[in-house]
């Protein structure tokens, strides 16, 4: 059972609460702030009720603001429901603009403080959970070029990293593009006794054919039309260090066969050469196609396949990691909002239920540019959905026709809001309750389809 603290002066509005909400909390009540701040530090509950005017200052906030300062100073994910009297209203929003999670008018409407408190209680363990994840994700194989992970699958990644690094065997890594196949190239890299040599990267499938050779070998003066001066290729410059193969499964077969020479010589010429040339190379290769099953089309060498794929580590998808999903984003949400100056508290609920449920065809890398678009687009405090780019974009599984859900969704969001202000005659409080929505949440729905309300 969670800990909520009431502090109120009035003994009447403490028995009220006491009676209405300890069947689902633990209520803990005080008179005035230094009894109310002194229980805070004991009990460290989740949700507390304040009502501002507190002795020895009852008709003033100041008391109210003061006590409020001070808890969320001592726990800045404490939400604070601010209890006010009648046309207090300036009061009440000024308590929110110093850190209030929300705010209701007295006499105090029991269930709607209710749906209230256990949406702040929700909201409270989110953010506590985004925190336990940011500060493991501190502890989360940092050593390893930035990779991180918690689930099994990447637990095993990382140790084969570990295992195999300070050896100079050739790795294949496999897996769909955006899983960070050259990431865990880098990992292994940095990990092994070449960690002071370059590590030379090329991507296979992004050159043209006629140009890679030249690329991954080098050229003499004179081997072609331009070629003006002697070129070193990528292999000759990962002499002494590692060289990564991105997308190998594109190489054509005359570079799969050249490819294999200099794997089983160490030795290569240059186009236009005929000196042989020693080079000491670690091969880390990567491709994102099934390899096996381009053996059996004839689309790729066994031979070459065996060469290369001494080691295989195999990167899993995303959408197959589980809560890593939600420690990527909060390590993603942190350095954005360091290169942008962004103060950004988490995601809301509903933006972490997306990303739990969306299916990331573009694995990690999809998921650094939407949070990445989002703290740049961001106008509150927590990311919404429209932030992360799910409001005009396949963000729900399943969705093929993106614009015309989009649209009858917010169109029908729009109908029923206008419908409920209407019925209800645009009273906040008994709207928010229908709903089974907070306060805030009204608002910047509000807010979103451009609807105002007097008073």
């Amino acid at each position: 059972m969670e800990d909520i603290l009431i502090i109120d002066d009035s003994p009447d509005i403490r028995t009220q609460l006491k009676w209405g909400l300890s069947d689902d909390y633990k209520v803990h009540l005080a008179a005035d702030s230094g009894q109310g701040v002194a229980l805070f530090g004991k009990h460290k509950p989740k949700a507390v009720i304040l009502d501002l005017g507190l002795p020895p200052a009852e008709n003033s906030p100041d008391e109210g603001f003061r006590c409020l300062t001070e808890i969320l100073r001592a726990a800045p994910l404490t939400k604070v429901i601010i209890a006010t009297g009648q046309g207090d209203r300036e009061i009440a929003m000024a308590a929110v603009q110093l850190g209030a999670y929300d705010f209701l008018q007295k006499p105090i409407d029991l269930k709607e403080l209710k749906v209230i408190i256990r949406r702040a209680c929700h909201l409270y363990n989110l953010e506590e959970e985004n925190s336990r994840l940011h500060t493991a994700m501190g502890r989360s194989m940092t050593k390893l070029s930035g990779i991180f992970g918690q689930c099994q699958s990447m637990v095993n990644v990382f140790s084969t990293i570990e295992k195999v690094a300070t050896t100079d065997v050739p790795i294949l890594v496999t897996g769909e593009s955006g899983t960070g196949k050259e990431l865990v190239a880098r990992a292994i890299h940095s990990l092994s006794l070449r960690k002071d040599g370059p590590f030379i990267p090329i991507n296979c499938g992004a050159i043209p054919d006629n140009l890679l050779e030249s690329e991954l070998f080098g050229h003499e003066k004179g081997a072609f039309t331009g070629a003006n001066a002697k070129v070193l290729g990528k292999v000759e410059y990962a002499h002494n260090g590692t060289l990564f193969l991105d997308e190998i499964g594109e190489l054509s077969a005359t570079l799969q066969v050249k490819l294999l020479r200099f794997l089983q010589e160490k030795t290569l010429q240059r186009v236009g050469g005929r000196e042989n040339i020693e080079v000491n190379a670690r091969i880390v290769a990567a491709t994102n196609i099934d390899i096996k099953k381009a053996i059996k089309e004839g689309r790729f060498r066994e031979d070459l396949y065996y060469r290369i794929g001494v080691i295989t580590i195999e990167l899993p998808p995303l959408r197959e990691r589980g809560t890593d999903i939600q420690l990527l984003s909060n390590v993603f949400l942190r350095r954005f909002c360091n290169d942008f100056s962004k103060k950004i508290k988490g995601f809301s609920a509903a933006s972490v239920e997306l990303l739990k449920s969306y299916d990331w065809p573009g694995n990690v890398r999809e998921l650094e540019n939407k949070i990445q678009r989002a703290v740049i687009m961001a106008e509150s405090a927590w990311l919404e959905p429209h932030d992360l780019g799910f409001a005009d974009a396949a963000g729900v599984q399943g969705a093929e026709n993106t614009a015309t859900l989009k649209e009858a969704r917010d169109r029908a969001e729009r109908d029923l809001l206008v419908a409920v202000l209407n019925r209800y005659d645009a009273n906040l409080t008994k709207i928010s309750q229908v709903l089974d929505i907070s306060r805030p949440t009204l608002y910047d729905l509000l807010k979103k389809h451009n609807l105002s309300v007097k008073g």
